[in-house]
Parts: C-alpha cells; structure tokens; sequence
C-alpha cells in the first residue's frame, strides 16, 4: 500500500483563496454577477484546482476501464460476460461512443484492462494493466482479496501520475464490464445507508423478474460478505470489481496531481465514491458529469456533495457523459480567459449591474 499511502499524503483541499479571487474577476467580466450560473463555477474550481490563475485544458483524457464479475453467474445481466472483450475492441477501432464523443470533446480515449476475463495479447492501443481476470462471484465468496482491491486503486493513481506528468490537464473516467451495475449497487448502498432496493436499477435493461432478483443476490451476498461501511477498501474487495477499482485509483492520483477529473455515471461513480471514502477531500477535484438514469446515482452524489452537470438520461457509460461535460466546463474556461472586463471594453459596471 505504499503508493496508496504516498498519494494520499499529497492530497490537500483546494485555496479558499484561489477560488474568492477567480470569482472577483468573473465579477469583473462585462455580465450581471453570477448570470453564467455554473459556468462561472467551473471556472472558479479550475483555478482553484490547478492553482493557476490562468489555467490550460489542451490535453484531456478519458480513462475507460474494462473489467469482467464473476456475479453475472447469478442473472444479473442482460449480457453475457463474453460482450466485456468484444466491447473493448470496439473502442479501440474508435467505433464506440465513447471514441464519437471523446473526438468531438477534444479528448483521448485510454483503454485499461484491468480486469477483463480474456487475453488480448500485445494489441496496439490497450493498457495492459490486468489484476485479475475477472472478479468472483460476490454472491458466493468475496469478489477480490483485500491484496487485489488495493492494486486495482495503485493501478489508477500509477496510470493517472503518467497521464499528468505527460502533461494531461483533465481527467475523465469511464468503464466498460458486463454485469457491473450489481457491484456498484452493493457499493452504493453500503457506503449510503440506503437499503438495496433504492440503490439498484435495471441496468442495461433487465426485466422487472430479473431486477428482483439482482436485489435478491446483493443483498445475499452483503449478507455473506459483511462489508465494512467505515472501510472503503474492503467494501471494494467484498462486493466490488477491478475496474471500480481503477477509477478510485484515477481519482485519487487526479486529486494528488491537482488534476480536475469529471466523472461519468452509476459506475464510476462508484469508483469515485470509493475514492472520496478513503480520502474526503477528493472531492474538490471532481466534476458529476450527468445525473444517470440508474436510481442509486444520486445517492452516491448526495453523500459526496456532487451536482451533476447534465441530465440527458444517459445510461451507456463508457465514459460518454464525462465527454459531454468536458466541453461546458472548458466553455466556463474560455468566460473566464477571453471574455472582456468593463475596464477593457469600456462599460460602466454600474449600468450593467
């Protein structure tokens, strides 16, 4: 766990400071205070976050991460597991659309196997990162060691330190996994306090039998597993995946870097929700893409303090709303660089206010 622990080390909370004085200029711009609404709360936070009064975002990256559960024994999915390794090849063919959306936000597509249950050999593209070949069955024995649980989160902050070093200046997260919303859920609800049933949803489009049952098997297997709520790293090993993992990994190596990271929906969420568990402060770093469709999103924004940016009923994943996102916090970048004050343009503040 040293990596794990050196990270955390580095995380700090975001200046007060910094924040009161990129408000004062968009204050300035030649606007009523606060007419940009959450445009000038992007801004603000970026300032904030890279403490740069003059902050970049030319190189941005989404991260999505593949990973297979052993948990899709039990019915939870519409798909089998086999869709985890075709869907990857799909997004390094660009032909996925997360690549359609990362291209048109200006960003970069990184595909991490983490955890995919299938051997890629040395295909161009891939991060080849794989922890285990899929996770076990969380409904009959614990889905990954403890020992597992943290290298899946070393794996994320290791990738996301040479993304920044490379000189990366946003983060995005994305997954991809069959049968992955039952591990999010299990999370969600251990770390919420909410029962099972509010947290959990149908996924990629389970029928009203099949949702009962997915409950049916959470809640067996947080029953057999005993999850600590105050331990996020044993709540991950317990019920969680590897690509869950990954994404608490990127969020906190984002947060030691001072590296803004939008995350996208129900899954990575999830992952984020992890990360902020471990570490609170994490949370100053994040931007919530989108309010997903899977009812226990919200839950999980909730307890982090996280508005979603969008609500377009979104339920791909991939990392597709945190694309989105990524150009409207970019666009309360350009308010805050290029739009002019009153003294530039000539304008009496006090007419405009």
């Amino acid at each position: 766990m040293y990596l794990l622990n050196t990270t955390l080390k580095k995380i700090n909370s975001v200046n007060e400071e910094l924040l009161a004085a990129a408000q004062k200029h968009l204050d300035n711009l030649t606007k009523p205070p606060g007419s940009l609404g959450r445009l000038e709360e992007f801004a603000r936070r970026l300032v904030a976050i890279t403490e740069n009064k003059s902050p970049m975002l030319d190189r941005k990256v989404v991260f999505t991460f593949a990973g297979d559960h052993g948990v899709t024994a039990e019915g939870v999915s519409a798909y089998p597991k086999e869709v985890t390794p075709q869907m990857v090849l799909n997004f390094l063919r660009g032909g996925a659309g997360i690549n359609v959306l990362a291209r048109h936000a200006g960003a970069e597509v990184a595909v991490v196997d983490i955890g995919v249950d299938h051997d890629f050999g040395n295909i161009q593209g891939l991060v080849h990162a794989k922890v285990v070949r899929g996770t076990k069955n969380f409904a009959r024995t614990a889905a990954m060691t403890k020992e597992e649980a943290v290298r899946c989160i070393e794996t994320g902050i290791s990738i996301a330190n040479g993304y920044a070093k490379k000189g990366y200046m946003m983060f995005g997260t994305g997954e991809m996994g069959i049968g992955n919303t039952t591990p999010s859920s299990a999370i969600a609800a251990v770390l919420t306090g909410r029962t099972v049933a509010e947290v959990t949803g149908k996924g990629t489009g389970i029928s009203d039998e099949s949702l009962e049952n997915k409950i049916r098997v959470i809640e067996e297997g947080l029953k057999l597993n005993k999850p600590d709520s105050n331990d996020a790293i044993d709540v991950l090993a317990k019920v969680g995946g590897a690509e869950i993992g990954g994404i608490a990994g990127i969020v906190l190596g984002a947060a030691a870097n001072r590296v803004p990271v939008v995350i996208d929906g129900f899954i990575s969420t999830a992952g984020a929700l992890i990360a902020y568990c471990i570490e609170p402060k994490t949370a100053d770093y994040m931007f919530a893409a989108h309010n997903s469709v899977e009812i226990g999103h919200k839950a999980m924004l909730e307890k982090m303090g996280l508005e979603p940016i969008l609500d377009l009923g979104l339920r791909l994943g991939e990392g597709t709303g945190a694309a989105l996102a990524m150009l409207l916090i970019e666009a309360g970048l350009k308010i805050y660089k290029e739009m002019a004050t009153f003294g530039e343009a000539g304008v009496s503040a006090e007419i405009v206010n």
